[in-house]
């Protein structure tokens, strides 16, 4: 009896003492990141039978178990993932919001300043400071916009440089997850099956810090090792083996890395940057697709916009010399990049075909075989709206134009136009004497001195057709009250009426014009409007400005291109445009922020329901080891009690 005593006693005094031993490990690792508090699960011994029944005979520790619920781990990896994205992305579009919405020295105070200095031109033409202050007031836009791009592709830089940093420490925890699996599945089978609590920790650790650079998805293989799969479903981790991540330059766009996954058979294949969402990366990659590269494309479009309108107004007009204007602006042209994977070897030139009509989009080209014939499948990137498909070259489509310049392509080739990436970038100014600032009207018009009649010849503005046919000699006009005509017009170009209602009148060269007071006369690129009444003979001047000294008409054009709808199909102002794309990034910024928040706030609830189950409570185990140092005390007594009446026994004996 004394025996069965001593053995229950000790039983109780090893089952104390590994509860203890459990209870200063939690009370060690309270504030241990990723630590689940330790339970020893204490069993009753297998009783032994008498004739007077069963008599217990102590207890034992079956196993020490972690504190811990696999459904609200997992659930906590999905919200940090998305939490890192959102708090990523919301950082990087914070630093492009507070770039294009600078007040002082930002895109938007440089343009009017400029188009402030044309007005300054317009009004006093002779004066070279004007001049040159127009002159300084454009490099200051163009070396604003040239800046705004490089700070814009110093962040995609920036961003690649995080993608490969991101992939590197991705790389480092699947490798060491692999090694867990290893580790773990060993030391459970050589301790009889008994869980490795530390160790599944650290595994569990792993992959929530994986989480938060990528969004992971976990499932328990039945020998307890974990699969870890990425984004849709890629495998990273199967078992002991982990595959591995590369940072590569992008097969569509060098420029820019892109994610590729190298199989455990050792193929390797680029991922989208839509696949991956969650973690850090996502958020980076999210950042480029959604607001970087969109911000570069809107910036070179505003860029190439103002370019074109003032290049083609500023060459209607003629400088101090009496010459017709050149480019003011350096036009940048559409990008056409080929897929570094196709197997053809065909060159895309693109070009500007029409400036109003471009938008902020890339734009992919597909080639595909329809019945043996190529076929060129044309796909906004931003919306995939289908732009058509084409079997000949060239290809339009929103203001950009498509030629082939050398080679053939194949059946599954790929090309990424870029209309507006480079447009920032490439605007200078070209026009740098202010002597050659075409301020003047190419024609200038003029009203015979001693005319009897009311009529007045209006000052004439040219279109783009009029450098190709220069007005070679003046014209004289001269009023029939008989007929009601005009003649004098040019005997070899037809003239069109256009009357205030719109409707329009073509007559043939060399035949008399009827006159209507208000209407617009237009011939060889060149249109006049006359008004009052003339009276029988009275004649009318229109004539080549042979010097644009004391002239700021065309100036006056140059300026009116700042309230002029130039952009998207000819809806958008230069300031429209580029509020629109302010208010785009600010209103991205104030979303995510709001969405980070709401993320943050289920990402701290659901950690405190695991913490409630897996977290060290300090009041609880100091409660836990008084109970216990009690139990390890009375069945210190037991034994106590045990060797007592064993030796009153032996006493007896004697």
């Amino acid at each position: 009896m004394s025996g069965s005593l001593f053995y229950t006693g000790l039983s109780g005094l090893g089952v104390a003492r590994t509860a203890l031993m459990t209870t200063a490990h939690n009370t060690a690792n309270a504030y241990t990141t990723g630590y689940s508090r330790q339970v020893a699960e204490i069993a009753t011994g297998s009783p032994n039978a008498t004739g007077s029944g069963f008599i217990g005979s102590g207890a034992n520790v079956s196993t020490v178990s972690r504190s811990y619920d696999r459904y609200l781990t997992a659930q906590l990896s999905i919200a940090q993932s998305a939490s890192a994205a959102l708090a990523t992305n919301g950082t990087q579009v914070t630093r492009v919001d507070t770039l294009l919405a600078d007040k002082t020295s930002g895109i938007a105070p440089l343009m009017q300043s400029f188009f402030t200095s044309i007005q300054g031109v317009a009004n006093t033409p002779a004066d070279p400071a004007a001049r040159q202050q127009m002159i300084s007031s454009a490099q200051a836009l163009a070396g604003k916009f040239r800046s705004t791009d490089q700070y814009l592709s110093d962040m995609n830089s920036s961003v690649n440089d995080q993608i490969v940093g991101s992939v590197n420490q991705i790389n480092t925890y699947a490798g060491k997850i692999a090694s867990l699996n290893q580790q773990i599945s060993q030391i459970s089978a050589m301790a009889g099956g008994q869980p490795p609590n530390d160790l599944l920790d650290q595994r569990d650790q792993l992959v929530s810090q994986l989480s938060q650079i990528v969004d992971v998805k976990v499932l328990q293989q039945d020998n307890g090792k974990y699969n870890v799969f990425i984004a849709t479903g890629q495998s990273l981790v199967v078992g002991d083996y982990a595959a591995t991540m590369a940072a590569v330059n992008s097969a569509a766009d060098p420029s820019r890395k892109a994610i590729a996954l190298q199989g455990f058979a050792g193929n390797t294949s680029e991922l989208g940057d839509g696949v991956i969402t969650g973690g850090t990366l996502g958020g980076l990659l999210a950042f480029r697709r959604d607001t970087l590269i969109p911000t570069q494309n809107a910036i070179g479009r505003l860029a190439m916009s103002v370019a074109d309108a003032v290049n083609a107004q500023h060459k209607l007009g003629v400088d101090l010399s009496g010459a017709l204007g050149k480019d003011f602006f350096t036009q940048a042209v559409p990008v056409a990049l080929s897929n570094a994977k196709n197997a053809g070897n065909l060159q895309l030139g693109a070009s500007l075909s029409n400036a109003s009509q471009l938008t902020t989009s890339d734009y992919s080209v597909e080639v595909t075989n329809v019945a043996g014939t190529l076929t060129y499948n044309v796909t906004r990137l931003s919306d995939k709206q289908s732009m058509g498909s084409f079997t000949t070259f060239p290809i339009t489509f929103d203001g950009v134009s498509l030629a082939a310049t050398s080679g053939t392509a194949q059946a599954g080739d790929s090309f990424l136009i870029q209309p507006t990436r480079t447009g920032a970038r490439d605007l200078d100014v070209l026009t740098r004497d202010p002597s050659k600032v075409a301020a003047a009207s190419p024609i200038v018009t003029g009203n015979t001195a001693g005319n009897k009649g009311t009529g007045a010849l209006g000052a004439a503005t040219v279109d783009a057709s009029y450098p190709a046919t220069p007005l070679a000699t003046n014209l004289t006009l001269s009023y029939d009250a008989a007929t009601g005509n005009l003649t004098g017009f040019p005997a070899t170009s037809a003239v069109t009426v256009t009357l205030a209602n719109g409707t329009s009148t073509t007559y043939a060269a060399g035949t008399p014009v009827p006159y209507t007071a208000g209407a617009k006369m237009s011939f060889d690129g060149v249109s006049v409007t006359m008004t009052g009444a003339p009276a029988n003979g009275d004649t009318f001047t229109i004539g080549k400005n042979s010097s644009g000294v004391s002239d700021g008409s065309n100036a006056l054009l140059l300026g009116a291109l700042q309230r002029k709808t130039t952009m998207a199909n000819g809806t958008a102002t230069f300031n429209g445009a580029y509020s629109q794309l302010v208010s785009e990034v600010g209103n991205r910024s104030m979303a995510i922020k709001v969405a980070a928040t709401t993320q943050d706030s289920v990402t701290s609830q659901i950690k405190a329901s695991r913490d409630s189950i897996s977290g060290v409570v300090q009041d609880e185990e100091t409660a836990n080891l008084l109970m216990f140092q009690q139990m390890y005390q009375a069945n210190a007594k037991v034994i106590q009690t045990a060797s007592t009446i064993f030796d009153t026994i032996l006493g007896i004996g004697r």
